[in-house]
């Protein structure tokens, strides 16, 4: 069986005896059973491909290759196809894709990857060992290049720039929705319950005697409750008295109390007993969208509530949007969608742009860590690694640091289900156990349930990863090897807007 006008004793496009390059072909198209075969096989040859794990509709196979061009078709149920998304030619041969291997490879190449037409490919293509992709003209192949200067880099920036401080907060309101906020006298319990029934990870507080909002209430409370909770634990089979906060006590804490308590344990942990009383970071619906961006940037928080203050009527503050750094992505996104042509950074291959943190190679020095788990690390050990890395989620991988879910402090949540809070010890409960109790019953632990983890190639364009950044909730895009899925990098919003905004 021979593709359609093939030679089958054709020798292989730009063969040369030496050096054998590694390299992976994927069909992302879907299909029973997909064969490869090319010139590097003499058209006689068909290459059995495998589906990748975890993603049936996605076929790959390694093969060794010479330096120079190839050309390559795909059998896909018995039919002869080839990649559209990828260079092709048509000539003698019929239609074939074609790809030009250097004599040495970057292990981290500036290839851009065309935009996926499903948005299930997530895990689409690797083109880990290409240095280069030869386009078709005319018969010759001219390399494309992946770099971005300077000026195209600036010319992007100011125009998102622009945008951002031409639109206001107003245009992150939906059409409709609801926003949820707690009274500080509400039991901290049932505040998480809330939290956890309602799928939200942080809410405003509202004082009614002072009229006014005073603060929020985060999943990053909960875990410093828990972690109080287990350290009144340990204290108390030692016979010592810890902690400020005991189960029993939780029953009834108010979110005022724990407040409080939070004030005094920041005052015992500065050796100077100073107090750091957070006002709270607010925007109004007036304000620009780079002013929101940069509030939660220079803030360091997740989100700021949108509220509307007027004190000339001498009615209450209006609370009417939590504003988060992928809402405002998701404008960008919206607005550009169709005019990309003007950003020329979004088809930018994210390896080539210096933000996120990367896996460091032999011999690199990396001043920021890559906080990762296995799946029998302790919940423990997650919730202190969330608070001390300072992060939003953390990916959990097997032994060879491939992806396998991701646990994010609004997991924390779901402890307030049934109160098993009150049930668990964190050294005892392993990570894969906890995210058990917040999924339906009858599905299996993690292996990328619904929008959990986000991924991305490093091949991928900007545009993409942003994309997925504008999904709500999303915080953080885990950069990963097509195929094994080995954790790359992670790429956060924050990284994205203080790239964008220089």
């Amino acid at each position: 069986m021979f593709p359609p006008g093939t030679n089958p004793s054709q020798d292989a496009t730009g063969a040369s005896g030496g050096v054998l390059i590694p390299t992976r072909f994927v069909w992302p198209y879907g299909g029973r059973r997909v064969l490869l075969t090319g010139s590097f096989t003499r058209w006689t040859d068909h290459i059995l491909m495998s589906p990748v794990e975890g993603c049936p509709s996605v076929f790959q196979t390694m093969w060794n290759l010479t330096p120079g061009v190839h050309q390559y078709k795909f059998c896909v149920d018995g039919e002869w196809r080839h990649d559209e998304q990828q260079p092709f030619v048509v000539g003698n041969y019929g239609t074939v894709n074609t790809l030009l291997l250097a004599w040495e490879l970057d292990p981290r190449p500036a290839v851009s990857s065309p935009e996926a037409p499903d948005s299930r490919r997530n895990m689409d293509v690797d083109y880990e060992t290409f240095q280069r992709v030869a386009t078709s003209s005319g018969g010759a192949l001219q390399e494309t290049t992946s770099r971005i200067s300077e000026s195209d880099i600036e010319v992007s920036r100011h125009r998102i720039s622009s945008f951002l401080s031409t639109h206001n907060a107003y245009q992150l309101l939906p059409e409709s929705g609801k926003v949820i906020a707690f009274d500080v006298n509400l039991p901290v319990k049932h505040a998480f319950h809330i939290l956890y029934e309602q799928g939200i990870p942080v809410a405003p507080l509202w004082n009614s005697y002072r009229g006014q909002f005073v603060g929020v209430l985060s999943a990053l409370d909960f875990i410093l409750i828990l972690k109080q909770v287990h350290m009144e634990h340990c204290f108390s089979q030692l016979g010592n008295h810890g902690s400020n906060l005991t189960e029993e006590e939780l029953e009834t804490h108010t979110i005022s109390a724990w407040k409080e308590a939070k004030q005094q344990l920041s005052r015992q942990m500065d050796p100077c007993g100073r107090t750091f009383q957070r006002r709270l970071i607010y925007a109004g619906p007036s304000d620009s969208l780079k002013d929101v961006a940069l509030k939660i940037l220079q803030n360091e928080v997740s989100t700021v509530p949108i509220i509307h203050s007027s004190s000339l009527d001498g009615s209450f503050p209006q609370l009417l949007h939590i504003a988060s750094l992928s809402g405002i992505l998701k404008c960008i996104c919206r607005y550009f969608r169709h005019c990309s042509g003007s950003l020329p950074i979004l088809q930018q291959p994210i390896c080539t742009i210096p933000f996120g943190t990367w896996v460091p190679k032999i011999g690199e020095s990396n001043g920021r860590l890559l906080a990762m788990l296995r799946p029998n690390a302790t919940l423990g050990a997650a919730l202190s690694l969330l608070v001390q890395a300072g992060v939003s989620s953390i990916p959990i991988v097997d032994d060879n640091d491939s992806l396998l879910d991701t646990y994010s402090r609004s997991d924390v949540t779901a402890l307030a289900k049934d109160r098993a809070y009150a049930k668990i010890h964190l050294d005892e409960m392993q990570i894969h156990q906890a995210l058990q109790l917040g999924q339906d019953a009858s599905a299996p632990y993690g292996f990328f349930n619904g929008q959990r983890c986000q991924m991305c190639l490093h091949s991928d364009t900007l545009q993409k990863v942003m994309e997925r950044l504008a999904n709500p909730g999303v915080r953080r895009v885990i950069i990963v090897e097509a195929g094994s899925k080995r954790v790359e990098g992670i790429i956060s919003l924050s990284d994205v807007f203080r790239f964008l905004l220089g």
